[in-house]
């Protein structure tokens, strides 16, 4: 082989090693950018998926916010635990206030409105009655929460939350309070809970040492009488 063909065959040579490196890290480039996009597709899917998931807001007050108890203790964290249980597709927000009054959630429900929520869980208006706030007000507020969900949309599905007030107000008001959950019901067709603290009032070791707010223990009946009209919502 003389020179010029030494010279010919080794540029031809180069050149195929260098096409075929070339092709390699092309092809390299290819596969990992479609890793990358894959990931990112992913990634992008996971946080729509999380971001569509549909919320229920449990607007109340310390009642909801689960006074005494650490937060993974109040009634709507052991109904998140029930959800994740049974597979179903929903977060659970808890929005509750201690010490608020109705007129207090009035204003406050605002807040909350400007997101979606499909479910609505109200308890609000017992600390009204340990005020012994006039009972027209209370129903006033109570009204107008209710009225402000249905502006943001009719298909949000309340859950309105009855409460009682210990025998210490007066005979009268006492019974006018505990009507009045069920004048509101019917008012605006909505789901009734007859009694948020049924088989929980009035029980010593079911609440703390105030004797009105739940215990853990307490919190789990409060839950399961949540569930019963809850569940039926989620199916």
């Amino acid at each position: 082989m003389n020179k010029n063909n030494f010279k010919i065959h080794f540029l031809l040579s180069n050149k195929k090693k260098y096409l075929i490196s070339f092709l390699f890290l092309l092809s390299a480039c290819n596969t990992q950018q479609k890793q990358e996009a894959h990931q990112s597709n992913s990634i992008q899917k996971n946080s729509l998926e999380k971001k569509e998931r549909p919320k229920i807001l449990f607007f109340g007050n310390s009642l909801t916010a689960g006074y005494g108890l650490d937060t993974e203790e109040s009634f709507s964290s052991v109904l998140q635990k029930k959800i994740d249980s049974l597979l179903l597709d929903y977060t659970c927000i808890n929005a509750g206030v201690s010490g608020e009054t109705s007129a207090s959630a009035l204003t406050r429900i605002d807040w909350y409105l400007k997101e979606y929520f499909p479910i609505i869980v109200l308890e609000t208006g017992a600390n009204d009655g340990l005020r012994g706030i006039t009972l027209t007000e209370t129903k006033k507020n109570i009204e107008s929460i209710i009225l402000k969900i249905k502006k943001k949309s009719p298909h949000i599905h309340i859950i309105l939350a009855g409460m009682q007030i210990p025998p210490n107000m007066g005979e009268q008001y006492i019974s006018e309070f505990q009507s009045l959950y069920p004048q509101i019901s019917t008012q605006f067709n909505i789901i009734l809970i007859p009694f948020l603290l049924e088989n929980v009032a009035g029980i010593p070791e079911l609440n703390l040492p105030d004797g009105i707010h739940p215990t853990a223990e307490g919190q789990k009946i409060v839950a399961a009488n949540v569930w019963k009209k809850l569940y039926p919502l989620l199916q």
